[in-house]
């Protein structure tokens, strides 16, 4: 090992792409670089090392990753890449071959990167370290911090559901997660830092506990006693494991905010049987219909892939007739995307992008709509709203229990509390309110 000394005064620059999961992961190497001596760079410095955490969750991203390799390469020659994530797991040889590329770890080496970077420094040979996909089973922490009031937390890794679409499976491994006891701790540690609001994140986070005697139910009711934490948010969550008696606990919970994101991916039940989702329509259905019973004001985000291989025009019609029927609050809408590897590719019934680009936007403009109406019911009513710290000549921003998006005036000396806010009508799609605090 060599001299850590030489770390000291050392620069480097994070960039993440994709999830919260990885914001999350990329802000716990930051803090072991920090642990060296390496800092982040300021404005207008430039950085020794590089570290790029990567996504690959379609063909765009895989195509976003390489350009941003080959641009930091070029913008800071002296610099050594470190290339990490999903992309870094599928097509390590293929990134090893970048110019600049110091290091290649994959999706569970992250927490590995020092020490990786000791190595290169001893020889400045590529350092590339990569475990194969059956072969991962450690849950590595993580924790990030958003405006100092908002922390996102790891909670579970991998999935083992291997839908005929995704590569999340080949490059994150097999579904593992940490101890409660680990992520309670996490969560004071959060809580004496000031953080008032944790994010729940996670590949397959209620998948949570398989293999153990506890579950994702166990989880998020030791969470609700952790004192200091105002609010908790479930980042995404499968419909099949979104049970009744969870839904039902968050409506009474202490700290749980009613806000869910559900995967939908489809609404017709044979694009969802040729996905090889874990549900159909009506348990969804039925899902969304529990949420709004017994929160009526929840916020309910659902995601949608168009175009998959399969999607018939009538099946389209289909799924966006489903999707227009539901009380939901707004759509992520994602065109598919061709993953080498996936059963998918086995699948007839190809979708031009032409159509797939049509598609997403009738299923945009509902989503729109949707948000628009979602966030009109709220007009002259109050909300609690976590307060983020102003920027500079900006208005104040935050989100509500229900999470709307709300613009208000700035007091510095509110930020990192929870205020009650009088809410203004929406702009035109709903995504900003006016908001007037409340003061006691």
């Amino acid at each position: 090992m060599i001299d850590q000394s030489v770390f000291t005064g050392r620069k480097a620059l994070f960039h993440t792409f994709g999830c919260k999961l990885n914001f999350a992961e990329t802000s716990t190497v930051a803090r072991l670089f920090a642990e060296k001596g390496i800092r982040r760079i300021q404005a207008g410095e430039t950085p020794d090392i590089v570290v790029i955490n990567t996504c690959s969750v379609t063909e765009v991203a895989d195509k976003k990753c390489r350009q941003a390799i080959r641009g930091f390469a070029r913008r800071y020659p002296d610099a050594a890449i470190v290339v990490t994530g999903c992309y870094a797991q599928l097509k390590s040889e293929e990134i090893a071959a970048l110019p600049g590329v110091a290091v290649v770890a994959g999706s569970d080496r992250k927490l590995l990167l020092s020490d990786y970077i000791d190595r290169w420094m001893s020889d400045h040979a590529t350092v590339h370290e990569v475990t194969p996909t059956k072969d991962i089973r450690t849950f590595s922490p993580s924790c990030s911090a958003e405006d100092r009031t908002r922390h996102f937390l790891k909670v579970q890794d991998g999935c083992d559901y291997w839908c005929t679409y995704c590569t999340i499976p080949m490059a994150r491994g097999r579904s593992r997660s940490g101890t409660i006891a680990e992520l309670v701790a996490q969560a004071e540690k959060v809580a004496e830092d000031g953080g008032r609001e944790i994010v729940l994140t996670g590949v397959n986070i209620g998948d949570f506990g398989k293999g153990r005697d506890d579950n994702f139910f166990d989880l998020i009711k030791a969470l609700d006693r952790v004192e200091g934490i105002e609010r908790y948010r479930i980042s995404s969550i499968e419909p099949n494991l979104l049970t009744d008696e969870i839904i039902d606990w968050v409506a009474e919970s202490r700290a749980f905010m009613p806000h869910f994101h559900v995967p939908l991916q489809a609404g017709s039940d044979e694009v969802l049987r040729l996905m090889r989702r874990h549900y159909d329509t009506s348990l969804f259905r039925h899902r969304m219909e529990r949420i709004r019973n017994a929160m009526p004001h929840a916020f309910i985000g659902v995601d949608l892939i168009v175009g998959a291989r399969g999607e018939t025009d009538e099946l389209f019609a289909q799924s966006r007739d489903f999707v227009d029927s539901l009380d939901i609050s707004r759509l992520h809408v994602f065109p598919y995307s061709e993953r080498p590897g996936t059963r998918a590719l086995e699948l007839d019934g190809v979708v031009s992008q032409q159509e797939k680009h049509r598609r997403t936007n009738e299923m945009l403009a509902i989503s729109e709509r949707k948000l628009a109406e979602f966030s009109s019911r709220f007009a002259g009513t109050v909300r609690p709203v976590l307060a983020e710290h102003p920027r500079k000549g900006k208005p104040m921003m935050g989100f509500t229990d229900n999470y709307l998006r709300v613009r208000m005036q700035p007091l510095p000396e509110l930020a990192g509390q929870v205020v009650n806010v009088l809410l203004g009508s929406p702009d035109n799609i709903g995504e900003e309110i006016e908001g007037e605090i409340i003061k006691p």
